[in-house]
């Protein structure tokens, strides 16, 4: 693969912004099943070349299908594991990282409840989205993700055992929250489509998250709510259902890392995992 210095990369994507439209989609395979409640997709979009894949993977779930499960370090050995290793010790079809962490290496940098125990009690003014999932209740959706803004939403995310709040990339009916910037990552983010279901996305290629939001919106896929869950070398997702064994690593990021060498997984604390039913 061609390797280019951080200046030549810089220039390739402020030409790649300016003469592509962000809706640019070359083709896309269809969605393969995977299992019950699973689906997952690759959608290609148009990249300099050199410069990373141009392709977002989804994997796109039924929570009412399968059990989605807040999986931490600090509930069991404190121990940070790739999302590899976290689908390995404990049976996941798919894991994604679950937020940003603080400097212990442990901590969710928003709020996070998993069931009664409590690893970060405060709630954050700057991180607008929360998903919840695994209801207390009957006859409660088995997931959903809320702006902050909305009525009683306090009281709506009583009624579920897992919480977890992240910086905003889209708001309520796909309104992207972000304003257009230089800073670009590869991504990890996990949102909710307009039939409730819940999608986990991952793009190496370095887009601004206005753009990356842009993108997403372009590719018709019905997402309501998006939340950002890591950017960097630290972005991941695992699939290990069906036929598909995949390890997706994030590269680059505008204020450390600014090549495409990384292709390992790194150690994170806290993921979002997904079990058969």
């Amino acid at each position: 693969m061609i390797r280019y210095s951080t200046h030549i990369i810089l220039i390739l994507l402020g030409s790649f912004i300016l003469f592509y439209p962000l809706s640019a989609v070359h083709g896309r395979e269809q969605w393969k099943f995977l299992a019950k409640g699973v689906e997952y997709g690759i959608f290609h979009v148009i990249s300099p070349p050199g410069i990373g894949e141009g392709k977002i993977h989804i994997v796109r779930l039924d929570p009412a299908q399968v059990r989605l499960k807040l999986l931490l370090a600090s509930e069991h050995d404190k121990r940070s594991r790739t999302t590899a290793e976290w689908c390995k010790d404990h049976n996941l079809a798919a894991a994604i990282n679950a937020g940003m962490f603080q400097k212990d290496f442990l901590t969710n940098v928003g709020y996070l409840r998993n069931g009664l125990y409590k690893q970060n009690r405060r709630w954050s003014s700057k991180y607008k989205s929360v998903l919840a999932f695994d209801p207390i209740k009957t006859g409660l959706p088995q997931a959903i993700m809320v702006d902050l803004e909305e009525p009683d939403v306090m009281k709506k995310l009583e009624d579920y055992n897992a919480v977890v709040q992240n910086l905003r990339l889209m708001k309520g009916n796909g309104i992207n929250v972000w304003e257009k910037s230089d800073k670009r990552w590869s991504e990890a983010a996990v949102g909710m489509d307009n039939k409730g279901r819940i999608l986990f996305l991952f793009c190496w290629f370095p887009y601004s998250m206005w753009e990356f939001n842009e993108v997403i919106k372009s590719l018709g896929l019905g997402v309501t709510r998006l939340m950002h869950m890591e950017g960097g070398p630290t972005a991941s997702l695992s699939i290990r259902s069906g036929d598909v064994n995949v390890d997706l690593a994030g590269g680059y990021e505008t204020s450390t890392s600014l090549d495409d060498t990384n292709s390992e997984l790194w150690p994170i604390p806290n993921v979002i995992g997904v079990q058969i039913r």
